[in-house]
């Protein structure tokens, strides 16, 4: 064992107290969100048969963080990580059970569908951006790597695999039960956050006359000068638009090109999550041995070759194990890739820096699912998955440039947090 893995043995993330209670709020906050969900397209269709205005319901998902991603991180570096985080919580559960409580009379609307799209999406431009800051106040920053890693794969289990069976039981108990429980599952989350013992961060004060849109832009230039998070961002955006040109023709490409019908969509899908929770416990060991920048890499490869295996390979269980993989290596990229801009970013920037990268990212996701089904319509129902395995490949080719400002596992003291290339 070297000196590096010894280290990593004896600190490791400690259950009780504030971390213990942050990851029950994830994870239960997560089991909620997976309920809703499912549950607002069952809603959308019940009200009408216009696929546009259904998927409609699913856009209004992404516009908000394009809008107002940049502000939530502006926001986030301003304010109480932990008090905006309850209290968007608070004001979450709120707004779900008032939709909820319109169910139960009969006034559910496409509109107000849409408007609670919307609104639950806006808020939560804020909500993740505190949460990335909250972290480091949490953890010693030699563990982060096994905190984001214990964090995702406990919100992957909550939300990929145990709420799917609740949803059709809750609705069989009405059509608001899904809602109401996710409602809950924020008034919980909020009380849990709200109990954390913290001290806020030291902030430098503001110079005079600062605009949050200067402080944006400062966010912007850090990110961008930042070779390494600057290469992670772009390569994160192209596999982005892989992945929705993947998941937008999915059911597709199993029920068409395979004819493996809904049950192989859905075997498609448990085998997903079921690699990403298999990632969650391998992300660690990966970056262990290779660091951060490295870790991408390895996953970014073992991808490309994955959806080249889905994309040629016509039979199901080729199918399978492409998804197992691209779930088991998704996640380690996701728990390298939120570390990596913990460390490399200043403490009273990380909520601009990380809503910068998400912003820019997250904007990949509707293109590559417009440009996925263009591309189905034109070249067939497996070309999505070919087009991704390409995406993939440059996102590999641009990270090579970053890989020698790496940063180790456990590395609290070599520059790294300050943005400066590691030695």
């Amino acid at each position: 064992m070297t000196a590096v893995e010894a280290a990593e043995a004896v600190k490791r993330p400690v259950w009780r107290g504030g971390f213990g209670r942050l990851w029950t709020a994830a994870v239960i906050s997560r089991f909620g969100d997976a309920l809703r969900t499912a549950a607002l397209p069952l809603i959308a269709v019940r009200l009408t048969d216009e696929p546009l205005v259904v998927a409609s319901v699913t856009a209004c998902g992404y516009v908000p963080w394009l809008l107002f991603g940049l502000l939530g991180g502006a926001v986030a570096d301003r304010v109480d990580q932990r008090r905006a985080m309850w209290a968007v919580d608070t004001v979450r559960g709120l707004l779900v059970a008032g939709f909820a409580f319109a169910v139960v009379l009969g006034h559910a609307s496409i509109p107000l569908l849409l408007v609670l799209a919307f609104c639950l999406t806006t808020l939560q431009t804020l909500f993740d951006n505190a949460s990335t800051a909250l972290l480091p106040a949490l953890v010693d920053r030699e563990v982060l790597g096994g905190a984001n890693a214990r964090l995702m794969t406990g919100q992957q289990l909550a939300g990929g695999l145990l709420a799917g069976p609740f949803v059709p039981l809750l609705l069989t108990a009405g059509a608001f039960m899904p809602f109401a429980a996710d409602a809950g599952t924020y008034f919980l989350a909020a009380a849990l956050v709200a109990s954390l013992r913290i001290r806020p961060p030291e902030r430098t004060p503001r110079p005079a006359g600062s605009t949050l849109r200067t402080e944006i832009g400062e966010g912007l230039r850090a990110l961008w000068r930042d070779r390494a998070l600057r290469a992670t961002c772009v390569a994160t955006l192209l596999c982005n638009i892989g992945m929705g040109a993947l998941i937008a023709t999915l059911v597709l490409h199993v029920t068409r090109w395979l004819h493996a019908g809904n049950a192989g969509f859905a075997a498609a899908m448990t085998a997903y999550s079921a690699g990403s929770l298999a990632g969650g416990f391998a992300a660690q060991r990966i970056a262990r041995r290779t660091g951060r920048v490295r870790a991408l890499l390895v996953a970014g490869t073992v991808q490309t070759s994955s959806l080249l295996l889905v994309g040629t390979v016509r039979h199901l269980a080729a199918l399978l194990i492409g998804m197992l993989l691209l779930g088991a290596m998704g996640m380690v990229w996701n728990v390298n890739q939120v570390t990596l801009m913990q460390h490399r970013s200043p403490e009273s920037m990380l909520g601009r820096i990380a809503s910068a990268f998400r912003t820019a990212s997250t904007s990949g996701a509707p293109l590559g699912a417009l440009l996925g089904g263009a591309v189905a319509r034109a070249s067939g129902l497996n070309a999505p998955a070919l087009l991704a395995s390409v995406l993939f490949g440059l996102a590999v080719t641009s990270l090579i440039s970053a890989r020698k400002q790496d940063v180790p596992v456990v590395a609290p003291g070599d520059g790294a947090t300050t943005g400066h290339p590691a030695a």
